[in-house]
């Protein structure tokens, strides 16, 4: 991305494209929809039974209807948060719970 004064100077006509220097332009990354894609994922897997179980490493709520799917479909859900809180909505419709990441404890 490109900083916003140096957009609006190039789209003013003050400056040039060629006078960017590398501290004008930034990495920006976005997750658009992931847990959505996810979701899908589960679901398509679970629906066509490729799978006896799915291993979730994460810890957000908005996987409750996959997870809820899942084990409609006779799938063990299992989840790792890796050691963070999880919303107990979540919590309820899964088949286990498994930090196997090594829990920070810090330096």
């Amino acid at each position: 991305m490109i900083t916003p004064e140096k957009t609006k100077a190039l789209l003013n006509g003050r400056i040039t494209v060629d006078e960017l220097t590398e501290k004008d332009v930034r990495y920006e990354a976005r997750q658009k929809g992931v847990d959505m894609k996810i979701s899908l994922d589960i679901s398509s897997l679970s629906h066509h039974k490729n799978v006896e179980q799915i291993i979730l490493v994460a810890g957000d709520s908005d996987f409750v209807p996959a997870a809820k799917q899942a084990r409609r479909e006779g799938i063990d859900f299992v989840l790792d948060p890796m050691w963070n809180h999880i919303n107990p909505d979540l919590h309820e419709h899964i088949d286990g719970l498994v930090s196997s990441w090594p829990k920070n404890t810090g330096p």
